[in-house]
């Protein structure tokens, strides 16, 4: 049985090789150090699928970078064994922005919901807008528009309720909204 040096040393050789095209010895390097690569990965990810694909990931990148490896800097297990980690982090970090995204954008769709006090202080408002507009009319011009608008009746019937004639009640109304919305555009402004 090769002691730990003498495999460091051939992990070492294996990836010296490996930066010059050798496949076998790629080969050779994938099958001792595969395993150790996708245990980190998966003692990261925690799901095998993304493990497996992170696996990949690092030694394609191993074979694509090889030729950067120091050997002085540290030995060949190390190496590899940071560009595993750092792949693996990578992917974590990935997913978690993903996640926020996801999360932000659920946010933004969500309707805000129907404030229900709001929409009664706003009608309140309004309400309180309009007694005072109407406090401005001329007591024919309120009363005529009272009984059409608030008291549901027709033109006709106002006619009959008020004893006037019907055309006089249009008058009324329509010279009572013409003021009415004076006062209510200058109230706005």
């Amino acid at each position: 049985m090769p002691t730990c040096t003498a495999r460091h040393d051939d992990l070492q050789m294996q990836l010296v090789a490996s930066s010059r095209g050798d496949a076998i010895a790629f080969a050779e390097l994938y099958d001792n150090v595969a395993p150790r690569i996708h245990g980190l990965v998966l003692r990261i990810l925690k799901d095998v699928h993304q493990s497996e694909e992170v696996t990949q990931q690092v030694f394609l990148e191993v074979w694509q970078r090889s030729s950067r490896f120091d050997p002085d800097r540290g030995s060949a297990l190390s190496w590899v064994m940071t560009m595993a980690h750092h792949r693996a982090v990578d992917r974590v970090r990935s997913a978690e922005a993903l996640r926020r995204l996801d999360t932000a954008d659920v946010e933004r769709s969500r309707s805000t919901p129907f404030d229900v006090t709001a929409a009664d202080a706003h009608a309140s408002l309004d309400a309180q807008t309009v007694r005072t507009a109407l406090a401005t009319l001329c007591p024919a011009q309120r009363q005529a528009l009272e009984l059409a608008y608030f008291g549901g009746y027709t033109y006709n019937e106002v006619a009959q309720l008020l004893q006037v004639p019907l055309g006089t009640v249009k008058s009324r109304i329509r010279d009572g909204l013409i003021r009415l919305r004076g006062a209510l555009t200058t109230d706005a402004a």
